[in-house]
Order: structure tokens, then sequence, then C-alpha cells
């Protein structure tokens, strides 16, 4: 089985490309050695893998469902963006350089040299790499210098699935419309279609499913009925549907969307104890029980932001009221000052925090941190009194030092003296059931409610559930004979 691959491209952002793959890489793993790949992932939520490498959260959700560890050659590109069509750019789980788009295209030639030799090293340790798009394959003003979508197919020759929404409407024109504008070349290896998101009975579909077929020659494999992942968000993309989804839960949280947002899949292990609502910066805050600061890809602005909407004063307003968690760039922002020597803002200068914990941030280097770590909890407060000294696990995403008196998670974060205000580095916290649950049964009792634990599934069975649904579904005998497996 020498270099066998296949490569799912989708016909918009949000189809499901990246369920899909992780779906295949699930199933595929019971008998042979898996790997995930996306060229190029443009994405504000990341993981941090073993050995202190950043990518995308979706190739590190893939890698652990195909029963292998995470490593930067599965995203050898992350493009994290800052704003004003700037992004950090992330080489091999390294940070490269601020560019912008103009820039990060002239590089284009050096970028397919990255995707080449990260290819040849999973290519010796896998039989199979199950590679991903981005965004719509049929970007035709891009296709020159897309090392993603025709970029990847021409470097791999790999058979082509190609993933339509029908949620939103529109598929059958999407779905030929991309095979349409694709390249010649590139068209060629389109093997198969899936319809993703589908509300009702499939036996309506039927005909429209047959003159797809007839009038482009490539089958369908089969259409994945609308269900909830339990696996987290890729981007930014989800939070829309996060607001639409319903929760009767009597305990809400308020999570600040900022409008550089990233990692909000800290805060998904919740949904399913209490009401996680995002709230925008010009929002009004409500009457949550608890609010969550998220981490943010520029802290200094989106700071800056939160001031100028009058978001901050709302947030003071709740100081000693209830529970107000800060994680990563949220953390640097309830401190007294943040210096940024102009490593963050591109200018020398000190700014104001929210003052809700006695710490100052620093931005001194184009330096960031990134790592997994395991820590105790040191229980000040009523919120973790109860987990004293228990271990926690989590990863480090960012620039910055800061300075705290009064530590929260071993040598990390800081609290404030009644223990309600908490900030940290750790991203990943609330995966840690402990820690979870201290939360939760705070906020019920605070509210006469009984807290009654619910099982969350565990990691290894959301990948089972979604391979589960993924073969009731789709045409697997086909699949295999598409992947030459």
């Amino acid at each position: 089985m020498e270099k066998k691959s296949l490569l799912i491209l989708g016909t918009a952002s949000h189809v499901g490309k990246s369920s899909v793959v992780t779906a295949i890489c699930r199933i595929l793993s019971r008998n042979y050695r898996v790997a995930p790949f996306k060229a190029q992932n443009m994405s504000l939520n990341s993981w941090i893998t073993k050995d202190g490498k950043e990518i995308g959260i979706a190739q590190a959700i893939q890698a652990k469902a195909a029963g292998t560890e995470p490593t930067a050659d599965m995203n050898p590109v992350l493009l994290k963006p800052k704003g004003d069509c700037v992004s950090q750019v992330i080489l091999l789980g390294e940070p490269y350089a601020d560019k912008s788009a103009g820039q990060y295209y002239d590089s284009i030639e050096e970028m397919n040299g990255v995707l080449e030799g990260a290819l040849e090293r999973l290519w010796k340790e896998h039989d199979i790499i199950v590679m991903e798009g981005a965004g719509g394959a049929a970007e035709i003003n891009l296709y020159e210098r897309d090392v993603v979508n025709v970029g990847t197919a021409r470097l791999t020759q790999a058979p082509i699935i190609l993933v339509g929404d029908i949620e939103r409407g529109g598929v059958f024109a999407s779905l030929y419309g991309t095979v349409a504008l694709l390249p010649e070349d590139v068209k060629k290896n389109v093997k198969g279609f899936i319809i993703n998101k589908f509300r009702g009975d499939p036996e309506i579909l039927k005909p429209g499913l047959k003159q797809l077929e007839e009038i482009t020659g490539i089958p369908v494999l089969g259409v994945l009925p609308h269900f909830k992942l339990r696996i987290p968000s890729e981007d930014s993309v989800s939070l829309g549907d996060k607001e639409g989804a319903k929760n009767e839960k009597e305990v809400e949280i308020a999570v600040i969307r900022l409008p550089r947002i990233s990692n909000f899949t800290d805060f998904e292990p919740l949904e399913g104890l209490v009401k996680v609502h995002y709230v925008d910066i010009d929002e009004d805050l409500g009457n949550p029980d608890a609010i969550m600061i998220p981490g943010t890809k520029n802290t200094i602005n989106d700071l800056l932001d939160l001031r100028a909407s009058g978001m901050d004063k709302k947030i003071q307003a709740f100081k000693g009221k209830i529970p107000i968690f800060g994680i990563c760039g949220g953390y640097q922002m309830l401190g007294r000052t943040i210096f940024d020597s102009g490593v963050e803002n591109g200018v020398e200068a000190e700014f104001e925090g929210l003052r809700l914990l006695d710490i100052g941030t620093k931005f001194g280097e184009y330096k960031k941190r990134t790592i997994q770590v395991t820590k105790k909890v040191n229980g000040y407060g009523p919120i973790l009194k109860s987990i004293d000294g228990e271990d926690i696990k989590g990863y480090e995403i960012h620039m910055g030092v800061t300075d705290s008196n009064r530590t929260v998670f071993g040598d990390d974060g800081a609290i404030d003296e009644e223990g309600l205000v908490i900030g940290t580095y750790l991203h990943g916290l609330f995966d840690n059931e402990n820690i979870r649950n201290a939360l939760v049964r705070y906020l019920c009792e605070k509210k006469g409610l009984e807290y009654r634990p619910e099982e969350i599934i565990s990691e290894n069975d959301a990948y089972e559930e979604l391979a589960n649904r993924f073969e009731q579904n789709i045409d697997m005998e086909k699949l295999y004979e598409i992947a030459g497996i």
C-alpha cells in the first residue's frame, strides 16, 4: 500500500468536510494506519501537540479518531487571522511571520516544498492519508496560488470525494457547479459525491440524485442526515449554529463573543450541563450565573473594543456576585495593565485592563509558549476548595508573560480574594471533569438546584458515534474502491 490517499473537498465552507474526514479516519483505522492531512488551515481554534507544535484543532481531532498521535505534519500551514487582512502564519507548528494575504501568496512556492516534505514523512509511517480541502474547492481566482484544494489534488493525484451541504439549499447546483469549474486535471479525479446535513425523507431526493449522477457521471455515495456532532468545532462559523440551539437548562453561562475570539471550544464541554450563551460585545449581558472571557488572537484590540462598547463595565458590575473566568487572552484582560513593546499591536504602549485580578501582563518579544501541561489545583475559594490538590490537564498557546501573587493551577493563573474571579492560560480547562463539576455544582447550589452530573460522552464514543452514522448512510464498498483499498 504505497502512498495511498483520499482527498475530501467541499462546495463551500462549513459543509462538513472535517467531520467526513474524521469519520473516514475512524473507520479506516480499524484495519490500516491512517493519518489526516490539511495542507493549509485558517482557524483560531488550535491544538498543541506533545512536542509543543501548534496545529488546527480539526486535524488533532482527526488524528485522535484515527488512533494516532497528532503531529505538525498533519497541518503544515496554519493561518491565524489577526485582523486588517493580516494573519499569523504557523509553519510546521512554529510561528513563522505575520503576513498580509498578498505577502503570503507571494511565498506559495516555499509553502509547496513544506507540504511535500510533510506528506512524505506521513506516508513513511502510515498506510493511507485522508486529506481535507478548505472552503469551496472551485475558487477559480486562486487556482494558481491554492495549496489546499487544487494544489493538494495536483500534488498527490488522490481520488476526490466532493461534499455538499443541503441544509442551506442549492446542493445539486453546488455539486455540479463545483465539478464544472474545476481544472480538467483535477476534475478527472472526482470519484464520488456526499450530501450532508439532510433533514427529512431521503426518498424525496432520489430523482435528483439520479439526475446528478447522469449529468456528471459521478456516483452519489450517500446522504448523511443532520445530527448533533459531539466533537469539538473547527472554527467560528460554528458559533452561528450554537445561537440557534435550544437549551432549557436553568443555569446560564455567558461567554463574551470577542471580535477575534479563539479556542471557543474551551466551553463546549459545559454545553451538556448548562446553557452556554455567546454574547456579542454590543449586546445586553443579561443576568447570567457566570461569565467567561475567552481567548483572542489580539488581546489588546479586543480589550479596546470591549471598553468602547461598554461591555467592560457590564462585566465589572458582576464582580463578587458571580464567577468570572478568563482564559488565555481573557485572563490577560482581567488584570491591572497590559504592556506591549510593539509585539501585539505594533506600537509600544501600556493599556489598562479590567482590574478584576491583581496581575500585570507584558508582551516583550515575538515568542509564543506552546505546551501541554498537567497542574495541581490550588483549592482557594468556594468553587475550587472541593478539588484542592487534584490534577488537571490543559495546553497553553500564548504570547506574553503574566505576574501573579496568588496562582490557581500550580504556577499558573490567578484568583481574587473572594475566589470568584479566576484567570488561567490553560486551554481545555473544562475538559477536566473535576473542574467542570466543581463549577456547575457551585452554580446549581447558588440557585437552590440539585446538581446531578450528566454523563458526558467520551471522546472515543463520540468518534464511534460519528463513524457508525457515516457507515449506515454511505456506500462503504464504493468508498473503499475509490480509495483503492
